[in-house]
């Protein structure tokens, strides 16, 4: 049986990830006196997150909530949420998967569903986007997400 490898959005874990989609786009310059287009870096970075928040995972919900509010995470969490916002306020919310590492990235969206069907199912839908910090933050992010999935694609 496969270890199940939670995503962390900052300090939640989600251990029922149902899709994980990263979106990348890319901003592209034309060559004066060519018909070639040359692609110049990286403009907007997008996550999508769909997961399921079962039985006591439920009590995950404020901790989300709090995330995408950062200012509040002084009041909500006292000290401990001063410290998460200091950090948050150098790397923005780390997202952490089994091949991705994104330091940079901001809650967007957040969207609580629950039905009655499954009533101690709680599904969240969040939606992040890429908020560039200092550039030395932006490279050892962007090292560590390629070392990891060097490193993944042997697992």
């Amino acid at each position: 049986m496969a270890i199940n490898i939670p995503v962390l959005v900052g300090v939640v874990p989600l251990f029922k990830v149902q899709t994980y989609v990263v979106t990348e786009g890319y901003k592209s310059a034309a060559i004066p006196g060519s018909s070639f287009v040359q692609m110049v870096g990286l403009m907007t970075k997008t996550i999508t997150i769909d997961a399921l928040l079962v039985g006591l995972e439920r009590a995950l919900r404020p901790a989300l909530e709090a995330l995408a509010q950062n200012p509040f995470l002084n009041t909500v969490l006292g000290a401990v949420g001063s410290a998460i916002a200091t950090a948050e306020s150098v790397v923005g919310v780390p997202v952490v998967s089994k091949n991705f590492i994104h330091l940079d990235m901001q809650i967007t969206q957040l969207k609580f569903t629950q039905d009655n069907q499954s009533r101690d199912t709680l599904s969240v839908h969040i939606e992040l986007a890429s908020v560039p910090r200092a550039k030395k933050v932006g490279i050892i992010g962007a090292q560590a997400d390629l070392l990891l999935a060097a490193g993944s694609a042997f697992f």
